[in-house]
């Protein structure tokens, strides 16, 4: 396994360092991760640019450079900040950046990193020529395409033309090509879409860098497309209840769990855990219930508070003081829940990491 420079485990069992509600992340299986999906995307020919917004973590997108990724992918600006103030040098910030004092920030943080951000109007496409008019370098943009998400992004590729020819034409600003978060099971219709709206551009004379497009979900189904050229890849570092269902990892491939303690047992049947929605958060993601308790699949987190999980059993509730880890729906907004995440390797204490792109605009 390559070197991703990620600490080792001291002697101290973490059961007897960790206190709950906490999160867990197990190192073992990170490089596990990292590895096996820039392995992948290699063999699809892709470069990878992993989006930072699920670890918010620069010690860990330095183990995804290590691994052979290009560059980060952030969500926000002030993700972004940080990972330049940690010395990430390549980022595609991909979020509309709108209003003055973003845009002002925009500019200070090109000339601290290789920068690239999306635009998806004509309004946006405004704002950041307007911010970076007399700029030493231009401001490379990706259209950002709606391929089935319907979040953001342009219609057609006649659209991703048009707004791709007033990117081309703006002083200030450089078009770089494409760019789309696909619908879950849409991996591959997305990437049909790409490469149609890329051969348009391309027809009327516009140099495409850049075809990007992500998801963990839909990864260990996509097929190879001459057209994509990159890929952002993001709960793959983790994986999480959502990705598992999927059938794109193993219960075994699931580095972040929440760590829990029962602190009421009223029934057989039922208990009570001290993590509620302020760490599990209140995600279903299309389930019915809020994590997977590892070993007990029997159980069923049923309701949340800000401080209460409630716990329906098949069998046996588990007692009061007993401590049990709980893989989440989705592991990118537990990441946003905590101060601090605990790394261990196994059964062992590795360090307390504080999560430094928390909460950032």
């Amino acid at each position: 396994m390559k070197n991703l420079n990620l600490p080792l485990a001291g002697n101290e069992l973490w059961r007897d360092v960790v206190d709950t509600p906490a999160v867990l992340i197990d190192l073992d299986i990170v490089e596990r991760n990292i590895v096996r999906g820039q392995a992948r995307l290699d063999d699809l020919g892709l470069k990878v640019r992993p989006h930072i917004k699920t670890h918010k973590l620069p010690l860990l997108a330095h183990a995804q450079l290590a691994a052979g990724a290009i560059g980060v992918t952030a969500q926000k600006l002030g993700e972004a900040e940080v990972m330049a103030d940690a010395g990430v040098e390549d980022t595609l910030l991909s979020y509309n950046i709108v209003g003055e004092r973003k845009l002002r920030r925009l500019r200070q943080l090109a000339d601290r990193c290789r920068l690239t951000v999306v635009a998806d109007s004509e309004e946006i496409v405004r704002g950041l020529a307007a911010a970076f008019e007399g700029a030493s370098k231009p401001l490379a943009v990706l259209v950002e395409c709606d391929t089935g998400m319907r979040r953001c992004g342009v219609l057609t590729p006649e659209a991703a033309l048009q707004l791709a020819k007033s990117i081309h034409g703006r002083p200030g600003l450089r078009f770089a090509g494409l760019m789309t978060y696909p619908a879950p099971g849409q991996g591959n219709s997305a990437c049909e879409w790409l490469e149609d709206a890329a051969r348009l551009v391309r027809a009327n004379g516009l140099t495409v860098e850049s075809v990007s497009t992500g998801g963990t979900p839909d990864l260990h189904a996509l097929t190879h497309n001459p057209s994509i050229t990159e890929y952002r890849p993001g709960s793959y570092v983790y994986n999480d209840r959502s990705v598992l269902s999927a059938g794109s990892c193993a219960e075994a491939d699931c580095a972040l769990t929440v760590l829990t303690t029962v602190v009421s047992s009223p029934e057989d049947r039922r208990a009570v855990v001290d993590a509620g929605t302020k760490v599990l958060t209140s995600d279903l993601f299309g389930f019915r219930d809020y994590g997977l308790v590892v070993g007990r699949p029997d159980i069923s987190i049923v309701s949340l508070n800000e401080e209460h999980g409630r716990l329906e059993c098949g069998q046996q509730a588990p007692a009061v003081g007993d401590v049990l880890r709980v893989i989440p729906n989705h592991a990118c907004v537990v990441s946003n829940m905590v101060d601090h995440v605990h790394f261990v390797r196994g059964d062992f204490f590795v360090h307390s990491e504080r999560v430094a792109a928390r909460g950032m605009s």
